[in-house]
């Protein structure tokens, strides 16, 4: 008989009889699991779970399970039991770090010696040239075996290095973590959705830090193709999210693409432990590196709560049970990770921990995040999510222990560097969704991680007694990576035709070959073909030649690919732009196009408002766009992605204060605006090819760079001078020089791009040469005319002229610099036409000219905000 019994000094007595009795006893800190696990005599096992003890309950949940439930419970049991019984001195030794590298390369690393699964795993990077998979415990250090591989091919043989991580913020993570390379030379870029690409500091970087999306957009851009011939080794961390509903179709495309390059790049995966992945490894022919060593020891745990039929108990339970372990582990001296499933649980989690410690929140609105921040500082307690105004201050006070207790969304599980004594996850949903068992991995993998003196790691998973012995058994099964790509394979095809990869069925079958999904037993091409007859009707595939079995991407397809957009979301954004009936104004026009966007596209409509903001998104809704009948008033899908779009774009709209935009939090809004814009770039695009209503191209094209450079607080007709900001800027500094050169501009009354020509403007990156080929392609001197049944129009090389009537429209080529362009059939009261540029600049005729310039009426309700990174 054996017995885990918690180190609480009031319980030695327990302990000392049991150990009197025969009993095996094993002591283990911060135990809140009661169960007892025990067989009946012929082989059978059972198992008695009860509710946590630390939620006080009135009347305990006892749950007996048998069977394959039972022998779960006892191998998690017996995990335990060998787990706290583990001396991390009994493992293998760590060795210098020159002894394992060439000695020149040791200033490049921080410490002086490798530790045990960085002495297992470099000799393996520096003696062949295979691709590898690393796989290894969360906290076992597998950055310094990427790094080692960088520097093998950057040292060695002057070829680049790529290192995809899989979120914005982990770029940051490592791009710090890799400061001392920058200060001996080596040439860092990193690349995120948040950073603009400069080409010529691209080509010159020794290394790439990027998050996979973008590296695979730009592997659709053909500019850009011959710099990634040079990239020599691609290292990939967390390559187990191949896996991920998500994140996983796109990173499976990149790989598969990867594997098969002739005189690609080296493959690099680094991996937390799943249970596959000898199939992983086989399947991108690489070596497979299994490291055991972790730094210290890691227990898990399941507490209970009982579950309730009114969600809100539930709620308070799970609430109240993550503030006590929390509180019990801080006040031992150990830093904690809370992992929360919404923002608004981070928020209200926070609160709740700041209230056990003392802090007075009676006051506090939860939505306002200066005083949640100030309030929940006070008591050690920081918060961090995307779009938390204080996160950064909360990862440096953690660090520094100045806070000790960390509340979060996953955005800290996926790999940021915040070791903790203890990670408590609150929820078993994301969104809408449940959470999956690698995420909830990820997290415990937090616990204990080397550093700030936390090596041993207790975790814990918040669970109702109908959860448990599921979560039970999936958390000891571990995580399997099962192949995500079929979710997603228009998008993942058309990328490889838009790069020459796919011409035909036959060229299909042979890059399905290589995908996870078919080396996974997924041989047929049904999927395939649907995928090609899918994106053929969206107008993004077409006939090389008639009858000739060839595809070549559409303009449309290459815009799509570019901009990573996805060609089903794609496909039912026009669908439905192009069954609305033609608007009568600007106003009507933006109302349009907002709600669709807010509706059709899922991670907008998706944007959840809590229950205090929901008021202010009615409000700001009924304001700007007619309630619908039945329809729940600031809580519909979409409600808030429109709510923040008007916020930042409707005439006569004013923000109450810096991070409260309309009643609003800025923080709930942001993820909206920075997602929006770049549909509306695509819809924008699309003006020169043709392919939505000029009305819907126009109007689109400056509600995005409104809602881009929303910190410059531009109105109605702005997005032209914008587009020339932007053509003039250093991609690389735009962020800090065009909201300069805005001001700068607006501040003499300009409202449009169509100065006079002469000297380059103050702050122009261009040349001379390069300045006056932007002024020959803007539309300032161009002519649109109509005379019916034509419009006549003259343009720069490049351009176009879209007539319409009602919703009909037709496009006619600029050839030799002018155009007569007819008709098309349709209501002739209802008519006009508009000229496209090549480079971006349009023209219009009717209402849709009110975009031409800044104009009063436009002028926003709201003064320009001078805070690097916000609104």
């Amino acid at each position: 008989m054996r017995a885990i019994v918690s180190a609480d000094a009031g319980l030695n007595p327990i302990a000392d009889k049991l150990s009197q009795a025969g009993v095996s006893v094993r002591r283990m800190s911060y135990l809140v699991e009661d169960e007892e696990i025990y067989g009946d005599g012929d082989g059978s096992v059972l198992a008695d779970s009860r509710e946590c003890h630390l939620n006080r309950p009135r009347k305990g949940v006892h749950a007996r399970s048998s069977g394959a439930a039972a022998k779960v419970a006892s191998a998690a049991f017996e995990a335990d039991w060998q787990a706290i019984g583990f001396d991390v001195s009994d493992g293998p030794a760590g060795q210098p770090v020159e002894r394992l590298v060439p000695a020149q390369w040791a200033d490049y690393f921080t410490y002086p010696s490798f530790n045990p699964a960085q002495a297992q795993a470099v000799p393996e990077i520096i003696g062949s040239d295979e691709n590898l998979v690393v796989v290894a415990p969360t906290g076992s250090g597998k950055t310094v075996i990427g790094m080692t591989a960088v520097l093998k091919v950057v040292l060695g043989t002057g070829r680049k290095a790529a290192w995809l991580v899989p979120q914005r913020s982990l770029t940051d993570e490592l791009d710090r973590d890799l400061d001392l390379w920058r200060r001996r030379g080596l040439r860092i870029e990193r690349l995120s959705g948040e950073h603009r690409v400069d080409l010529a500091r691209l080509q010159e970087a020794d290394l790439w830090i990027s998050t996979t999306e973008k590296f695979e957009s730009i592997c659709r851009t053909g500019s850009l193709r011959e710099v990634l011939e040079r990239v020599g080794v691609l290292i990939v961390d967390e390559i187990h999210l191949v896996g991920d509903p998500v994140r996983g179709p796109t990173l499976e495309g990149v790989l598969a693409r990867m594997r098969d390059v002739t005189g690609g790049p080296r493959l690099i995966g680094l991996s937390a432990t799943v249970t596959n992945s000898a199939e992983i490894a086989a399947w991108l022919r690489a070596r497979l590196v299994t490291i055991a060593w972790r730094p210290g020891r890691l227990t898990w745990q399941l507490p209970v709560i009982a579950a309730h039929q009114d969600w809100n108990v539930t709620e308070a339970a799970r609430t109240r049970l993550a503030s006590t372990i929390a509180t019990m582990v801080a006040a031992d001296g150990g830093g904690v990770l809370v992992f929360c499933g919404s923002k608004r649980n981070v928020r209200l989690t926070a609160l709740v921990i700041a209230a056990a410690r003392g802090a007075d929140v009676r006051r506090v609105r939860i939505d306002d995040a200066d005083e949640v921040h100030e309030v929940c500082r006070r008591v050690g307690v920081g918060l961090h999510y995307k779009g938390w105004d204080h996160r950064a201050d909360a990862e440096a006070g953690f660090r520094e222990r100045r806070l000790d207790i960390l509340v979060a969304t996953t955005t800290v599980a996926a790999g940021v560097n915040l070791p903790a004594r203890a990670v408590v996850v609150r929820d078993t949903q994301v969104g809408f969704g449940a959470v999956d068992v690698a995420t909830v991995l990820q997290m415990f993998g937090r616990a204990g991680r080397a550093g700030a003196g936390e090596q041993d790691g207790w975790a814990y998973l918040i669970v109702d007694e109908h959860e448990h012995p599921s979560w039970r058994a999936q958390l000891t099964a571990g995580y399997t990576v099962d192949s995500q790509i079929q979710a997603n394979l228009p998008e993942q095809m058309l990328s490889e035709v838009v790069q020459d990869r796919i011409a035909s069925h036959r060229g299909a079958d042979q890059w399905w070959v290589r995908t996870l999904a078919h080396h996974q037993g997924s041989h047929g091409s049904t999927p395939l073909y649907d995928a090609v007859r899918f994106l053929r009707s969206s107008e993004m595939l077409a006939d090389a030649e008639p009858g000739g079995g060839q595809v070549v991407a559409t303009e449309l397809g290459r815009l799509t690919a570019r901009l990573m957009i996805s060609p089903e979301v794609g496909d039912e954004l026009r669908r439905t732009l192009a069954g609305l009936p033609l608007p009568a104004g600007p106003d009507e026009a933006e109302r349009l196009i907002i709600q669709t966007l807010a509706t059709v596209v899922p991670k907008l409509a998706q944007a959840v408002a809590g229950d205090a903001v929901k008021p202010a998104v009615a409000r700001l809704l009924g304001a700007a766009v007619p309630m619908q009948p039945g329809s729940v008033p600031g809580g519909s899908p979409g409600d808030l992605a429109q709510a923040s779009m008007l916020a930042f774009t409707a005439p006569g709209i004013a923000p109450s204060g810096d991070r409260l935009i309309a009643g609003i939090p800025y923080s709930a809004m942001y993820p909206v605006l920075e997602d929006a814009p770049r549909y509306l770039h695509w819809l924008g695009s699309q003006g020169l090819l043709g392919t939505v209503h000029p009305w819907c191209a126009v109007t689109a094209a400056d509600l995005g760079r409104r809602l881009r450079w929303r910190r410059c607080a531009p109105g109605r007709g702005a997005g032209r001078l914008l587009w020339m900001l932007e053509q003039m800027t250093d991609p690389a500094r735009i962020d800090k020089d065009l909201p300069t050169m805005w001001q700068a501009a607006t501040e003499r009354g300009v409202t449009s791009p169509d100065w006079p020509s002469g000297r380059r403007p103050d702050g122009c990156a261009l040349d001379d040469q390069a300045y006056a080929a932007l002024l020959r392609d803007r539309t300032t001197n161009c002519r649109l005319s109509e005379y019916p049944p034509h419009a006549f129009a003259s343009g720069p090389p490049g351009s176009v002229v879209v007539t319409w009537c009602g919703p009909r429209w037709r496009l006619t080529p600029v050839r030799r610099g002018v155009a007569e362009a007819p008709y098309p059939d349709g209501d002739p009261t209802r008519r006009g036409a508009a000229l496209f540029t090549w480079r971006g600049d349009h023209l219009a005729t009717g209402w849709p000219a009110v975009y031409a310039a800044v104009t009063a009426e436009g002028a926003p309700a709201r003064e320009p905000l001078h805070r690097s990174g916000r609104r």
